[in-house]
């Protein structure tokens, strides 16, 4: 095995990360640019995870780019801003203010 599959396997748990983040934010807060960064996060999650069967097959460059591909569209998603002066830390781990009671839903 090449040292790009240790890649391959870093960029799919990169991308199941920030599904799981944006899955926690959506919860915490009801928005509903969270709640579709969410649920395109398993498709993106899918095709890293393509990417890492790509990759442990011998076509190494390709499946880097199937992983490369799912964060680029990751990150394409527009989401509401919801952090104002919160740290480093608390933006990484998805800790957005909690609407009890007061979620905003928009089905």
């Amino acid at each position: 095995m090449s040292y790009l599959v240790y890649i391959a396997l870093f960029g799919a748990a990169v991308v199941f990360f920030l599904w799981l983040r944006d899955a926690r934010i959506f919860y915490r807060t009801g928005l509903s640019g969270y709640r579709k960064a969410a649920y395109k996060g398993v498709l993106f999650g899918a095709l890293a995870i393509l990417g890492v069967a790509v990759a442990i097959y011998s076509l190494e460059l390709l499946g880097l780019g199937l992983i490369l591909a799912a964060l680029y569209l990751q990150g394409k998603e527009e989401r509401e801003k919801i952090w104002s002066s919160e740290g480093t830390l608390d933006r990484f781990l998805g800790k957005a203010p909690f609407y009890k009671g007061t979620r905003k839903r928009e089905d």
